[in-house]
């Protein structure tokens, strides 16, 4: 399966797929709305067919008539997400973790509505058909494959995409092996710290734009509400921000392949995020690590290029690569120390990619390291 995603041209008759977008927040808040209600009165919660039933009796009715302007298929994934929200509550809570439940949304906070077999068709060219109006789009590849589904978001700034999925496969890319492996350590003064040496300093977007943002930001607070000053300088903020994503979004895509054309395997500890974003947590979002891991391993598997994580309560940074031996007395703000031991000195990034190119090595899929091993 493969996703292609396409920017729509910007005219007039993107008012349609608004007002379409605006219709499906008034669906999803009406459906969230009668599942609390329906558990303050019964103590659980309406399934997804059922709720599919209820909505094709109130567009019967004078009050909800509107809602057969929309596409029905559109409305059927509304209720189905909400339903898939609240199983995925469920199933958090029963492992202890804390999840919240489907919460009401504004509808210039709503992004999308989806539509499956019906209701839209690829033509010709660069133009797709939407219901009863066709619109024309950036085409800047061609589709391949059978399209199955297609999703209509907007953003922040309120331009339209559409997103078509289709059944293509992607082959494999034929990538000349190297033969090399590296180990890298994820870091807040370098991106990453290679155990060869190989470093990639953090570009750190939004922090070289903080000056900018917050004389947008600030524009944007002085604007009366209501105004349409106000939505200028909203859009404008929106379009600082849009900007910081994308150079993020690239700086991961060409990271990914650079290393992956030169290793054949990658070996990297998994993080603890949640931990990171309590400590640093605007620094942490802006360096994005989790998104580059996930291009990372798409990328991988395309090229053949084994990616392997070693446990994240794994004492990289406190365990000596000389002799193995285990500082606990090491702290954050230490970023070189001494081994009591055999007296090497160590850099603490450095130190740990070793470790994690080590114990790497040694720890198969799906093998859990202790924290008090050395590996």
């Amino acid at each position: 399966m493969k996703i292609y995603k396409f920017k729509l041209y910007s005219n007039h008759g993107n008012r349609e797929l608004h007002k379409t977008i605006d219709g499906h927040a008034h669906v999803w808040n009406h459906c969230v709305a009668l599942q609390r209600r329906y558990y303050a009165i019964y103590g659980k919660y309406i399934s997804k067919f059922r709720l599919i039933n209820h909505i094709s009796k109130l567009k019967r009715t004078n009050r909800f008539a509107h809602w057969n302007q929309l596409p029905s298929q559109a409305i059927q994934d509304v209720a189905a997400r909400i339903d898939k929200g609240y199983c995925a509550m469920f199933e958090a809570r029963a492992s202890g973790k804390r999840w919240g439940r489907p919460r009401f949304k504004p509808r210039r906070k709503y992004k999308s509505f989806t539509l499956l077999q019906a209701g839209w068709q690829l033509l010709p060219g660069n133009r797709i058909k939407i219901g009863k109006f066709t619109y024309s789009y950036f085409k800047s590849r061609d589709v391949f494959g059978n399209p199955k589904r297609c999703t209509i978001k907007r953003d922040a700034i309120g331009d339209v995409y559409i997103c078509i999925l289709t059944d293509y496969e992607e082959p494999d890319l034929n990538r000349v092996m190297t033969g090399k492996i590296a180990g890298f350590d994820f870091g807040l003064k370098r991106y990453l710290t290679g155990h060869n040496g190989h470093d990639i300093d953090s570009p750190e977007f939004f922090k070289n734009s903080l000056n900018a943002i917050k004389r947008v930001n600030g524009n944007h607070s002085r604007k009366r509400k209501g105004s349409n000053n106000r939505e200028r300088a909203r859009l404008d903020l929106a379009r600082k921000h849009r900007k910081i994503e994308r150079q993020r979004e690239d700086f991961h895509w060409k990271l990914a392949h650079q290393l992956t054309d030169e290793y054949d395997e990658i070996r990297l500890e998994d993080l603890n995020l949640q931990g990171m974003k309590a400590l640093w947590g605007r620094k942490v979002s802006d360096l994005g690590f989790a998104d580059f891991v996930k291009k990372l391993v798409y990328i991988a598997k395309r090229k053949g290029v084994k990616i392997k994580f070693i446990d994240k309560w794994y004492p990289s940074s406190k365990t000596c690569s000389a002799c193995r031996v285990v500082n606990e007395a090491l702290n954050l703000r230490d970023r070189n120390w001494q081994c009591k031991d055999c007296g090497a000195t160590h850099d603490r990034d450095c130190n740990a990619a070793i470790n994690i190119f080590r114990v790497g090595a040694s720890t198969h899929e799906g093998e859990v390291v202790s924290p008090g091993s050395p590996g």
